[in-house]
Protein backbone atom coordinates (compact mmCIF):
# COMPACT_ATOMS: atom_id res chain seq x y z
CA UNK A 1 0.00 0.00 0.00
CA UNK A 2 1.54 3.45 -0.88
CA UNK A 3 2.37 6.01 2.05
CA UNK A 4 -0.67 8.49 1.87
CA UNK A 5 0.62 12.63 1.76
CA UNK A 6 0.08 14.78 4.55
CA UNK A 7 -3.18 16.17 4.53
CA UNK A 8 -1.53 19.27 3.35
CA UNK A 9 0.40 17.87 0.43
CA UNK A 10 -2.73 15.84 -1.13
CA UNK A 11 -3.72 18.40 -3.35
CA UNK A 12 -0.32 18.45 -4.96
CA UNK A 13 0.16 14.79 -4.80
CA UNK A 14 -3.17 14.28 -6.75
CA UNK A 15 -2.36 16.96 -9.30
CA UNK A 16 1.09 14.78 -10.02
CA UNK A 17 -0.85 11.63 -10.26
CA UNK A 18 -3.20 13.49 -12.83
CA UNK A 19 -0.37 14.05 -15.17
CA UNK A 20 0.95 10.49 -14.30
CA UNK A 21 -2.29 9.09 -15.51
CA UNK A 22 -3.06 11.15 -18.21
CA UNK A 23 -6.78 11.27 -16.05
CA UNK A 24 -9.01 13.55 -15.69
CA UNK A 25 -10.73 14.86 -12.26
CA UNK A 26 -14.73 15.10 -12.51
CA UNK A 27 -16.79 16.38 -9.61
CA UNK A 28 -20.32 16.92 -8.76
CA UNK A 29 -21.49 19.75 -7.05
CA UNK A 30 -22.13 17.92 -4.37
CA UNK A 31 -19.03 16.91 -3.24
CA UNK A 32 -16.52 18.50 -0.44
CA UNK A 33 -14.64 21.96 -1.43
CA UNK A 34 -11.65 20.35 -1.27
CA UNK A 35 -12.27 18.30 -4.15
CA UNK A 36 -14.39 20.56 -5.98
CA UNK A 37 -11.35 23.00 -5.96
CA UNK A 38 -8.87 19.82 -7.18
CA UNK A 39 -11.46 18.44 -10.10
CA UNK A 40 -10.71 19.58 -13.88
CA UNK A 41 -14.46 19.61 -14.41
CA UNK A 42 -17.66 20.60 -12.19
CA UNK A 43 -20.99 20.25 -12.98
CA UNK A 44 -24.45 18.42 -12.32
CA UNK A 45 -25.81 15.05 -13.95
CA UNK A 46 -26.03 16.39 -17.19
CA UNK A 47 -22.67 18.72 -17.67
CA UNK A 48 -20.73 15.91 -16.12
CA UNK A 49 -22.22 13.18 -18.98
CA UNK A 50 -21.62 15.78 -21.44
CA UNK A 51 -18.24 15.77 -20.09
CA UNK A 52 -17.38 12.29 -19.59
CA UNK A 53 -18.65 11.35 -23.36
CA UNK A 54 -16.65 14.21 -24.82
CA UNK A 55 -12.90 13.57 -22.85
CA UNK A 56 -9.87 12.63 -24.54
CA UNK A 57 -8.23 11.27 -21.10
CA UNK A 58 -6.91 8.08 -20.63
CA UNK A 59 -8.20 7.24 -17.14
CA UNK A 60 -11.59 9.28 -15.56
CA UNK A 61 -11.78 9.73 -12.21
CA UNK A 62 -15.24 10.41 -10.88
CA UNK A 63 -15.92 12.05 -7.63
CA UNK A 64 -19.33 11.63 -7.53
CA UNK A 65 -21.52 8.46 -6.50
CA UNK A 66 -21.67 5.24 -8.27
CA UNK A 67 -23.97 5.50 -10.56
CA UNK A 68 -22.42 9.01 -12.09
CA UNK A 69 -19.44 6.28 -12.56
CA UNK A 70 -21.22 3.88 -14.49
CA UNK A 71 -22.47 6.34 -16.87
CA UNK A 72 -19.07 7.61 -17.56
CA UNK A 73 -18.19 4.02 -18.20
CA UNK A 74 -21.20 3.60 -20.54
CA UNK A 75 -19.74 5.67 -22.18
CA UNK A 76 -16.48 5.01 -22.03
CA UNK A 77 -16.51 1.43 -22.84
CA UNK A 78 -12.28 1.25 -23.69
CA UNK A 79 -10.79 3.69 -20.47
CA UNK A 80 -10.47 3.45 -17.39
CA UNK A 81 -13.21 4.61 -15.05
CA UNK A 82 -11.86 4.94 -10.96
CA UNK A 83 -14.01 5.94 -7.96
CA UNK A 84 -12.79 6.56 -4.89
CA UNK A 85 -15.50 5.13 -3.05
CA UNK A 86 -17.41 1.86 -4.47
CA UNK A 87 -19.92 2.27 -2.17
CA UNK A 88 -21.02 5.72 -3.19
CA UNK A 89 -24.55 4.90 -3.77
CA UNK A 90 -27.85 7.11 -4.70
CA UNK A 91 -31.17 6.54 -2.70
CA UNK A 92 -33.09 6.53 -5.86
CA UNK A 93 -31.09 3.94 -7.36
CA UNK A 94 -31.07 1.81 -4.19
CA UNK A 95 -34.67 2.23 -4.42
CA UNK A 96 -35.60 1.43 -7.66
CA UNK A 97 -34.58 -2.46 -8.19
CA UNK A 98 -34.06 -4.35 -11.73
CA UNK A 99 -36.59 -6.58 -11.14
CA UNK A 100 -39.06 -4.60 -9.25
CA UNK A 101 -38.99 -1.87 -12.05
CA UNK A 102 -39.25 -4.40 -15.02
CA UNK A 103 -42.62 -6.13 -13.61
CA UNK A 104 -43.59 -2.45 -13.47
CA UNK A 105 -42.63 -1.89 -16.25
CA UNK A 106 -44.80 -4.97 -17.92
CA UNK A 107 -47.81 -3.76 -16.14
CA UNK A 108 -48.10 -0.67 -18.65
CA UNK A 109 -47.29 -2.53 -22.11
CA UNK A 110 -46.00 -0.07 -24.64
CA UNK A 111 -45.39 2.61 -22.49
CA UNK A 112 -42.25 5.15 -23.51
CA UNK A 113 -39.94 4.91 -20.27
CA UNK A 114 -38.09 7.90 -19.22
CA UNK A 115 -35.53 7.08 -16.79
CA UNK A 116 -33.65 9.81 -14.49
CA UNK A 117 -30.10 9.54 -14.43
CA UNK A 118 -29.87 8.65 -11.20
CA UNK A 119 -30.54 5.23 -11.62
CA UNK A 120 -28.77 1.32 -12.24
CA UNK A 121 -27.08 0.43 -15.27
CA UNK A 122 -29.76 -1.92 -15.42
CA UNK A 123 -32.66 -0.22 -14.82
CA UNK A 124 -31.01 2.66 -17.57
CA UNK A 125 -31.08 -0.27 -20.10
CA UNK A 126 -35.16 -1.32 -19.97
CA UNK A 127 -35.55 2.87 -20.62
CA UNK A 128 -36.31 4.13 -23.85
CA UNK A 129 -34.51 7.68 -23.00
CA UNK A 130 -32.47 8.94 -19.87
CA UNK A 131 -32.90 12.20 -18.59
CA UNK A 132 -31.52 14.70 -15.94
CA UNK A 133 -33.35 17.65 -13.88
CA UNK A 134 -31.62 19.86 -16.51
CA UNK A 135 -33.82 18.24 -19.48
CA UNK A 136 -36.30 16.20 -18.05
CA UNK A 137 -39.00 18.68 -19.24
CA UNK A 138 -37.45 18.85 -22.96
CA UNK A 139 -37.32 14.45 -22.78
CA UNK A 140 -41.00 14.66 -21.53
CA UNK A 141 -41.67 17.19 -24.80
CA UNK A 142 -39.80 14.72 -27.31
CA UNK A 143 -41.64 11.71 -25.87
CA UNK A 144 -44.08 10.34 -28.73
CA UNK A 145 -47.35 11.90 -28.43
CA UNK A 146 -49.03 8.39 -28.81
CA UNK A 147 -47.83 6.39 -26.46
CA UNK A 148 -48.14 6.54 -22.39
CA UNK A 149 -45.04 7.72 -20.24
CA UNK A 150 -43.70 6.17 -17.65
CA UNK A 151 -41.07 8.80 -15.63
CA UNK A 152 -38.61 7.12 -13.31
CA UNK A 153 -37.40 7.11 -10.40
CA UNK A 154 -37.86 10.71 -8.63
CA UNK A 155 -41.87 11.27 -8.18
CA UNK A 156 -41.47 14.45 -7.34
CA UNK A 157 -39.36 15.22 -10.13
CA UNK A 158 -42.21 13.48 -12.06
CA UNK A 159 -44.81 15.81 -10.46
CA UNK A 160 -43.13 18.56 -11.37
CA UNK A 161 -42.14 18.12 -14.87
CA UNK A 162 -46.02 16.90 -15.65
CA UNK A 163 -46.74 20.17 -14.20
CA UNK A 164 -44.01 21.85 -16.82
CA UNK A 165 -45.38 19.95 -19.54
CA UNK A 166 -49.07 19.21 -19.52
CA UNK A 167 -48.23 15.05 -20.19
CA UNK A 168 -49.94 12.59 -17.68
CA UNK A 169 -46.70 10.11 -16.24
CA UNK A 170 -46.90 7.17 -14.98
CA UNK A 171 -44.51 7.68 -11.75
CA UNK A 172 -42.65 5.16 -10.13
CA UNK A 173 -42.68 6.08 -6.37
CA UNK A 174 -39.04 7.08 -5.50
CA UNK A 175 -37.54 9.84 -3.70
CA UNK A 176 -34.11 10.92 -2.81
CA UNK A 177 -33.09 11.12 0.96
CA UNK A 178 -31.88 14.53 0.98
CA UNK A 179 -34.47 16.50 -1.03
CA UNK A 180 -36.92 14.58 0.22
CA UNK A 181 -36.68 16.09 4.52
CA UNK A 182 -36.77 19.56 3.78
CA UNK A 183 -39.04 21.30 5.94
CA UNK A 184 -41.33 23.69 4.73
CA UNK A 185 -42.08 25.06 8.41
CA UNK A 186 -38.54 25.54 8.65
CA UNK A 187 -38.22 27.18 5.63
CA UNK A 188 -41.51 29.45 6.00
CA UNK A 189 -39.76 30.56 8.95
CA UNK A 190 -36.08 31.41 7.39
CA UNK A 191 -38.77 33.89 4.78
CA UNK A 192 -39.68 35.32 7.60
CA UNK A 193 -36.99 35.68 8.99
CA UNK A 194 -34.81 37.06 5.65
CA UNK A 195 -38.15 38.62 3.81
CA UNK A 196 -35.68 40.00 0.80
CA UNK A 197 -33.99 36.36 0.25
CA UNK A 198 -34.98 35.10 -2.88
CA UNK A 199 -36.28 30.81 -2.38
CA UNK A 200 -34.03 28.62 -4.79
CA UNK A 201 -35.04 24.74 -5.00
CA UNK A 202 -34.36 21.83 -6.55
CA UNK A 203 -37.66 20.09 -8.33
CA UNK A 204 -37.05 16.57 -6.58
CA UNK A 205 -37.93 18.28 -3.24
CA UNK A 206 -41.73 17.99 -2.07
CA UNK A 207 -44.36 19.59 -3.93
CA UNK A 208 -45.38 21.97 -0.65
CA UNK A 209 -42.00 23.05 -0.23
CA UNK A 210 -41.55 23.49 -3.95
CA UNK A 211 -44.32 26.09 -3.76
CA UNK A 212 -42.30 28.41 -1.79
CA UNK A 213 -39.63 28.68 -4.19
CA UNK A 214 -39.24 31.69 -6.43
CA UNK A 215 -36.70 29.61 -8.58
CA UNK A 216 -36.96 25.80 -9.64
CA UNK A 217 -34.46 24.04 -11.15
CA UNK A 218 -31.35 21.94 -11.79
CA UNK A 219 -28.71 22.10 -9.53
CA UNK A 220 -26.79 23.91 -12.67
CA UNK A 221 -29.70 26.23 -13.29
CA UNK A 222 -30.13 27.51 -9.13
CA UNK A 223 -26.13 28.11 -9.92
CA UNK A 224 -26.02 30.09 -13.25
CA UNK A 225 -29.78 31.81 -11.58
CA UNK A 226 -28.28 32.92 -8.49
CA UNK A 227 -25.37 34.40 -9.88
CA UNK A 228 -27.10 36.23 -12.93
CA UNK A 229 -29.92 37.77 -10.29
CA UNK A 230 -29.77 40.99 -8.92
CA UNK A 231 -31.07 40.09 -5.43
CA UNK A 232 -28.28 39.56 -2.90
CA UNK A 233 -29.52 36.84 -0.50
CA UNK A 234 -30.80 33.33 -1.31
CA UNK A 235 -32.34 30.71 0.41
CA UNK A 236 -31.02 27.45 -1.08
CA UNK A 237 -33.42 24.57 -1.16
CA UNK A 238 -30.93 21.71 -2.31
CA UNK A 239 -27.85 19.71 -0.85
CA UNK A 240 -25.48 22.22 0.77
CA UNK A 241 -22.32 21.22 -1.90
CA UNK A 242 -23.26 23.70 -3.99
CA UNK A 243 -22.59 26.59 -1.78
CA UNK A 244 -19.50 26.14 -2.19
CA UNK A 245 -19.65 27.35 -6.08
CA UNK A 246 -22.17 29.75 -4.91
CA UNK A 247 -19.72 31.53 -2.69
CA UNK A 248 -16.75 31.05 -4.82
CA UNK A 249 -18.33 32.68 -7.88
CA UNK A 250 -20.36 35.17 -5.90
CA UNK A 251 -18.74 36.43 -2.72
CA UNK A 252 -20.65 39.35 -2.55
CA UNK A 253 -23.83 37.10 -2.36
CA UNK A 254 -25.38 35.82 0.89
CA UNK A 255 -26.53 32.11 0.65
CA UNK A 256 -28.71 30.68 3.67
CA UNK A 257 -28.59 26.66 2.93
CA UNK A 258 -32.43 25.76 3.81
CA UNK A 259 -32.93 23.19 7.07
CA UNK A 260 -34.16 19.33 6.79
CA UNK A 261 -36.62 18.42 9.50
CA UNK A 262 -33.85 16.45 11.06
CA UNK A 263 -32.28 19.09 13.30
CA UNK A 264 -29.65 19.78 11.08
CA UNK A 265 -28.55 23.14 10.21
CA UNK A 266 -27.60 22.16 6.83
CA UNK A 267 -28.73 19.25 4.71
CA UNK A 268 -26.06 17.00 2.99
CA UNK A 269 -25.94 13.93 0.78
CA UNK A 270 -24.18 11.00 2.78
CA UNK A 271 -23.32 9.42 -0.02
CA UNK A 272 -21.97 12.17 -1.99
CA UNK A 273 -19.50 13.18 1.07
CA UNK A 274 -17.92 9.77 1.33
CA UNK A 275 -15.37 10.50 -0.80
CA UNK A 276 -12.44 12.31 0.15
CA UNK A 277 -9.19 13.45 -0.80
CA UNK A 278 -7.47 10.88 1.10
CA UNK A 279 -9.66 8.55 -1.19
CA UNK A 280 -9.33 10.07 -4.17
CA UNK A 281 -5.21 10.40 -4.22
CA UNK A 282 -5.56 6.38 -3.04
CA UNK A 283 -7.98 5.53 -6.12
CA UNK A 284 -5.47 7.01 -8.14
CA UNK A 285 -2.48 6.26 -6.55
CA UNK A 286 -3.55 2.19 -6.65
CA UNK A 287 -5.95 2.81 -10.15
CA UNK A 288 -8.16 1.22 -7.97
CA UNK A 289 -11.57 0.40 -7.24
CA UNK A 290 -12.28 0.52 -11.10
CA UNK A 291 -15.77 0.61 -12.49
CA UNK A 292 -16.33 -2.32 -14.62
CA UNK A 293 -19.11 -3.91 -16.45
CA UNK A 294 -20.45 -6.59 -18.77
CA UNK A 295 -20.17 -5.36 -22.41
CA UNK A 296 -24.22 -6.42 -23.13
CA UNK A 297 -25.12 -4.16 -20.44
CA UNK A 298 -23.12 -1.48 -21.07
CA UNK A 299 -24.44 -1.69 -24.70
CA UNK A 300 -27.94 -1.75 -23.45
CA UNK A 301 -27.92 1.36 -20.92
CA UNK A 302 -26.02 2.76 -24.09
CA UNK A 303 -28.53 3.74 -26.26
CA UNK A 304 -31.06 5.59 -24.43
CA UNK A 305 -28.12 7.35 -22.68
CA UNK A 306 -27.25 8.58 -26.05
CA UNK A 307 -30.80 9.42 -26.86
CA UNK A 308 -30.43 11.59 -24.32
CA UNK A 309 -27.02 13.52 -25.64
CA UNK A 310 -28.57 13.45 -29.47
CA UNK A 311 -31.93 15.40 -27.45
CA UNK A 312 -30.12 17.29 -25.33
Amino acid sequence: MPFTPAPTELESAIRSLKKELDAVILAHYYQESEIQDVADFIGDSLALAQEAARTQAKVIVFCGVHFMAETAKILNPTRQVLLPDLAAGCSLADRTPPAAFAAFKAKHPGAFVITYVNSSAEVKAMSDVICTSSNAVKMVEKAPKDRPIIFAPDQHLGRWVQKQTGRELILWPGSCIVHEIFSEKLLVQLKVQHPDAEVVAHPECLERVLQHADYIGSTKGILEHVLKSPKREFIVVTEAGILHQMRTRAPDKTFIPAPPDNGCSCNECPYMKMNTMEKLWRCMAERSPELVMPESLRLAAYRPLKRMLDWS
